[in-house]
């Protein structure tokens, strides 16, 4: 497959300054800015917005999304954050007594918090499942799913060092316990291929200001089949009900809603200046192609852990970890001040757990590596 050449055209990113940081946050490219921009005049003029736009870029937008994921567009839902999919997640998602929730160990919060208030209020047991020694998130999942399993709420890789999980295998054995399958995607959406109809969760979401390379606060929900035109959203508002688009008629009170998974959405989904951003962030990622982009990443994570290791810095093998994901892990203690002395040098990366996370996608040069590389000698 071939390699995408270096995309740093397309970004505002001075050569002096090595981001490999994408997993906190990736740089909007100037395309997508100027979409932005461009789409804040709406409000400055308001009289050139009309009923129809409320509608257009957030519909383009939905399906774009899905076909990130593999989804159809009628499964997909537009949400502001990640906690506000899983919360929905939870309304409908039943847990009782005697059963229970299963997550890993240090896992990112915004899928651990939610679940902790449902075993609260119901008395279920909520399972952290510890990291094996040999590094083998998917065979320890696996293995404590039960007959009591509920749900099962997971990442598609580990956010403090990638760490991968076969989320396929997963789902399977989900299915089998009649558990639920809840994913936060946020760190592997826009890098990592995935398809809904193979792994087939319940519920799943990415946040779209990470490796969707988009803006913040606006995010996008899967809802299966067996939820998208029976489960209860999480708030009630007049765009998600039927027949919304007549604005006139809007005092007629609805009890029906917009097909599909659009009662899921969250109010004002129309997002004037987010959308537009949004909307040509998927184009792109979707010209360039999830699975190239993924390639690449991998040459590039490959490069890195070739030429650490050498420094005593080593990562997990590579039919254990996501390929555009890298997190290095020191022989001892973490270097005290490292992130912040890289950052002196003007080079940007993340300290999570005991990983030194390091994330680079298409803007990042050849230069940029010799940088860290340097740098960490």
């Amino acid at each position: 497959m071939p390699l995408i050449p270096c995309q740093r055209h397309l970004f505002d990113i001075p050569e002096d300054i090595t981001w490999l940081n994408c997993a906190y946050m990736s740089p909007l490219m100037k395309h997508v800015a100027e979409a932005g921009s461009t789409a804040n005049q709406a409000k400055v003029h308001p009289w050139t917005v009309s009923p129809e736009d409320f509608f257009t870029k957030s519909e383009s937008t939905r399906a774009l999304a899905g076909q990130i994921i593999d989804a159809s567009v009628e499964n997909m839902a537009l949400v502001p954050a990640v906690s506000y999919a899983l919360a929905t997640a939870a309304l409908n998602l039943p847990l009782e007594s005697g059963q229970n929730i299963i997550a890993l160990e240090d896992q990112f919060p915004s899928n651990i918090y939610i679940w902790k208030e449902r075993v609260k209020e119901t008395g279920a047991e909520f399972r952290l499942l510890p990291k094996r020694q040999d590094g083998d998130w998917t065979a320890t999942i696996l293995e404590s799913i039960d007959a009591k399993t509920a749900i099962v709420a997971l990442p598609h890789c580990h956010w403090t060092d990638g760490a991968l999980i076969d989320l396929v295998a997963i789902g399977k054995r989900a299915r089998e316990v009649g558990a639920a399958l809840v994913l936060d995607l946020t760190q592997s959406a826009g890098a990592l291929p995935i398809s809904m109809a193979e792994v087939q969760p319940d519920f799943a979401v990415f946040a779209g200001y990470k490796w969707a390379m988009g803006p913040y606060t606006l995010g996008y929900m899967y809802v299966a089949d067996k939820w998208r035109d029976s489960g209860k959203p999480l708030e009630q508002n007049w765009l998600a009900r039927e027949d919304s688009e007549d604005f006139a008629g809007l005092v007629d009170y609805k009890d029906g809603y917009q097909p599909g998974a659009r009662r899921f959405d969250m109010g004002e989904r129309s997002s004037f200046h987010l959308m537009p951003m949004a909307e040509a962030a998927l184009t792109q990622l979707l010209e360039w192609g999830i699975e190239d982009i993924h390639e690449t990443l991998k040459a590039k994570s490959k490069d890195i852990v070739e030429r650490a290791a050498p420094l005593g810095l080593k990562a997990a093998p590579d039919n254990l970890r996501a390929g555009h994901y890298l997190g290095l892990r020191f022989p001892g203690d973490v270097p005290a001040g490292l992130v912040e002395r890289l950052a002196a040098h003007k080079i940007y990366v993340s300290l999570r757990g005991t990983s030194l996370r390091v994330t680079p996608h298409l803007y990042n040069t050849d230069a940029d590596i010799d940088r860290l590389l340097a740098a960490l000698d």
